[in-house]
């Protein structure tokens, strides 16, 4: 039996053939489309932080990536990546369009305001500075509190003997000793102890 068992599988003309068929590689797997994968990076980036600066090249890498799909015949694959990298770059402009405006709407106003404080406050800093060199003044040569100082004789106590400045274009008046200095603009003013 064991002699007949060998005869049976000795190679044959059609066992040789078998053979060979079965040493051929299989057909080659269809490769990602590197667009469809960069498409969906880029539109997924722009959902997240960069907006219409990613978004737009992820809707042109989708759009190119489907059309090299089409044209490779199966060699190419990742339909579905270029969707995805089209959907959430489309998403990201549509975001951009809508979104950005709403932040700029209310981010501006907020800077503004914050600029306008900031003036304010180093406006009431220079008022203080001036009240200060009015009061050395005033002890230093014996003045009553009705007696009102030049600019150039408080310059004297000022620092680097410079008159300060509004930084929104006030003017500053120096007021007798015992009044506070003013600025011509209206919430320009020292706090009432």
């Amino acid at each position: 039996m064991v002699a007949a068992a060998r005869v049976q599988t000795k190679p044959t003309a059609f066992n040789r053939h078998e053979r060979h068929a079965s040493c051929v590689p299989p057909p080659a797997q269809p490769k990602n489309c590197g667009l469809a994968i960069w498409s969906l990076a880029l539109g997924i980036l722009s959902l997240t932080c960069f907006y219409i600066l990613t978004a737009i090249p992820a809707v042109l890498c989708g759009h190119v990536a489907m059309s090299r799909i089409k044209r490779s015949g199966g060699a190419l694959c990742g339909n579905g990546l270029a969707i995805a990298g089209l959907v959430t770059g489309y998403i990201g402009i549509a975001l951009s369009l809508v979104v950005l405006p709403i932040l700029l709407a209310i981010a501006i106003p907020n800077f503004v305001k914050a600029r306008n404080t900031a003036m304010m406050n180093a406006c009431i800093n220079n008022l203080r500075q001036i009240d200060g060199a009015k009061q050395q003044w005033a002890l230093e040569n014996k003045k009553e509190a009705t007696d009102t100082p030049t600019a150039n004789e408080v310059r004297v106590y000022l620092r680097n003997e410079q008159f300060p400045i509004c930084p929104q274009g006030g003017t500053y008046q120096i007021n007798p000793v015992s009044k506070d200095p003013t600025c011509s603009i209206p919430d320009h003013r020292l706090p009432t102890p």
